[in-house]
């Protein structure tokens, strides 16, 4: 594709971002200021049927987004159209599915991800990792891998599945001793004064060791 193509392909996903049906009609303050998508590539083809608009992006990736990193080395981005179904161009409605395949690195606030491949399900409102995923946080020190992960949108749950004799492993920071051994007690320093009941310890009003007592 030349780079006229890809750059209309690029302006159509920014219109398509703010197309209606792509957010709530209401939506709450974003938490991050929110700043363009930009998808960049090495090359970039669009092809259209009468429903959907295909975008595929090769020769490594990298999208750059509201509170969001990703670079992969292919992605392929899939948007319901409307209008004219015979236009070369249809207007993309909503976004339908988001898959990046090969070497996927995702980073957002103190987390980042890396799997072989990530899909994105904005209908089923989740996102799969599978290819050896590992998640990781980059404040709390935690590493969860496992063969396949699913991320809910909003619901703050994740699953993590085993296949076969891969388990899912979750690798936190170290934890203090929580035994209930007892404690051995401290010994005095050396050089410190007898206490009243050490036993070695003559009794008050005793005469220093060696001489009589009065009489």
């Amino acid at each position: 594709m030349t780079s006229r193509r890809a750059f209309a392909c690029l302006l159509i996903l920014a219109v398509w971002s703010r197309a209606p049906g792509a957010e709530p009609a209401v939506a709450p303050p974003p938490a991050h200021p929110l700043v363009p998508t930009v998808i960049e590539s090495g090359r970039a083809e669009m092809v259209s049927t009468a429903r959907e608009t295909t975008f595929t992006f090769s020769q490594g990736v990298k999208i750059t987004a509201t509170n969001l990193t990703l670079t992969c080395d292919d992605l392929v981005v899939v948007a319901r159209r409307g209008g004219d179904p015979a236009a070369t161009l249809g207007k993309p409605e909503k976004f339908k599915s988001l898959l990046a395949t090969g070497r996927v690195h995702l980073v957002q606030d103190d987390r980042e991800a890396t799997a072989g491949r990530a899909e994105v399900l904005p209908d089923e409102d989740r996102v799969v990792l599978s290819g050896q995923p590992v998640v990781r946080s980059l404040k709390d020190g935690w590493v969860q891998t496992g063969p396949k992960m699913i991320l809910h949108r909003g619901e703050r749950r994740a699953q993590v599945l085993g296949e076969g004799d891969v388990r899912a492993v979750l690798t936190l920071p170290p934890l203090k001793d929580l035994g209930f051994e007892k404690q051995k007690p401290r010994s005095a320093p050396q050089g410190a004064a007898a206490s009243p009941t050490d036993p070695a310890a003559p009794p008050p009003g005793s005469p220093p060791p060696g001489l009589p007592p009065p009489k």
